[in-house]
Formats: structure tokens, sequence, C-alpha cells
């Protein structure tokens, strides 16, 4: 029934072009409705916010394990296809979403709104500026890979304009330790699915397999993913404090203005 199900969503689709009508329509509309109903819900109290942000990841958590079963039954009957396991930079939201909001207040709760306020907010936005990835044969698969990463855009928006984030440049460092947290479970991932995945394993691309991402795959080619990874961690945290940037000022001026 399962396989019959799968199967029966999955409508084709000419794969859509990057920068054509399809990508260009989804990203405008999509950035400016996450802009509007961040700002409108930015006030919403403690209680409201984590029914926002535990349904969002309850969602995210259960079209991820769609998109797991619709690869397996109409793709990937052969054996598991590894690079989509769930723990990429732009997948931990699923899990933080869910867990965060069930934190007591302290650091642990705040590295993680300040990682997906800061990183998930880039890895969105770096999305849908370059969504070669994200564009499939299938519609459920497009639509799927075009939502998830403007939800990411909307929470980190979200949580940016709220009260649940401060934006100094504490939170900034909390962030980035939380993103090289993140980064060494994803190494040891990769590392215990070595052998089972037959090699095919980069969580967060960051090794020991070869990174496909573009410029850092030319620097892993030529020196080796050890080198591509040292130079890939440092540029992450450098994009994420020009996302910090702004959320910053605007909360320092607004506690002047109080």
């Amino acid at each position: 029934m399962l396989q019959r199900f799968m199967e029966w969503t999955a409508w084709e689709m000419e794969v859509p072009k990057v920068y054509g009508p399809f990508h260009l329509t989804w990203a405008i509309v999509g950035v400016f409705l996450c802009v509007l109903l961040a700002w409108k819900l930015r006030k919403l109290g403690p209680k409201g916010n984590r029914i926002l942000l535990v349904g969002i990841g309850i969602f995210l958590a259960i079209t991820e394990v769609y998109k797991q079963f619709f690869h397996y039954y109409c793709f990937d009957q052969i054996g598991y296809k590894w690079w989509i396991f769930p723990f990429q930079l732009c997948s931990v939201p699923m899990y933080l979403c869910i867990a965060a909001p069930l934190l007591k207040k302290g650091k642990v709760q705040s590295g993680m709104y300040h990682f997906m306020m800061i990183y998930n907010l880039l890895g969105g936005i770096m999305a849908l500026i370059e969504p070669s990835g994200l564009v499939h044969g299938y519609w459920t698969l497009t639509i799927h890979a075009f939502l998830w990463h403007t939800l990411l855009i909307f929470v980190g928006l979200y949580l940016g304009f709220s009260g649940q984030t401060t934006a100094t440049k504490a939170d900034f460092k909390l962030a980035s330790f939380t993103l090289l947290g993140l980064c060494f479970m994803a190494f040891c991932i990769n590392l215990l699915c070595w052998e089972p995945s037959g090699g095919d394993i980069n969580m967060f691309f960051v090794g020991p397999k070869n990174s496909s991402l573009i410029i850092f795959k030319d620097i892993a080619e030529s020196f080796g993913w050890y080198v591509s990874t040292l130079l890939y961690i440092p540029t992450m945290i450098l994009g994420g404090f020009l996302v910090f940037l702004p959320f910053h000022f605007a909360k320092k001026k607004a506690l002047v203005a109080i």
C-alpha cells in the first residue's frame, strides 16, 4: 500500500530551470511571505512560540519521512542512497524546532535559536539563490525542497524579529559553537556510516568524502578533503556573520531607543 501511494504521488514534471519562471516566482513570493508572516508573528508569547516551532518541526519531519520513502520506492529499491540521510545543515531544523522550545531557557536553547536564526537562514537563502539541488523531475520532490528551504528562511526571520533571540556578539559565538558541534556530529556520522554507505555519505560536506560543493569540490580534488573542510567551515561562519549583523545592529538600535 505504501509503495502504491508513493508511486501514485510520483507526478512527473519538466525539471524547472534555474532562474526560470517557477524558481523566480517561488523565490520572490516565498521570501515576501516569510518576511510578512515573521514580522506579524514576532510578538508571540512562550506558548505560541512553542506551538509554532514544534508544529513546523513536526511538519518537516513528516515530509522528510515522505521523501525518504519516495526515494526508496520510486528510485532506490536496490539500496539506500546515503546522500539523502537527514543530517545536513538544512536538515537540522527538523530536530531543533521540536527540541529547542521544549528546553529551559539557557545557553543550549539560546545556541539552538541563534543557530537557526543565523545559519539555517543562511542555508535557506543560499538554496534559493542557487537552487540546482532543489529542482527535480517530480512535483512533490520539487515542492518539498522549495517549501523546506523557504520554511528555513521563515524560521530564521521569525527568531530574528522576535524576542526569542537577542543577537549579541556572545549569541553569535554560541550559534557558531553550535555549528561546530553539529559539524563534529556530522563527521562522526560520516565515519560510522562510511562502510555501510560505500563511502557515499558526506553530512555537512565535512568529509572524509570530497565535497560536492562548488569551489570546495575543486579544492578537495587538488589538496584533499581536510583542506577543503578547514576552509569550508570558516567560510560558513563568515557567511553566518554577515547574516547576523543586520539583526545585531537592529536590536542594538532598538535597545538604545528604549
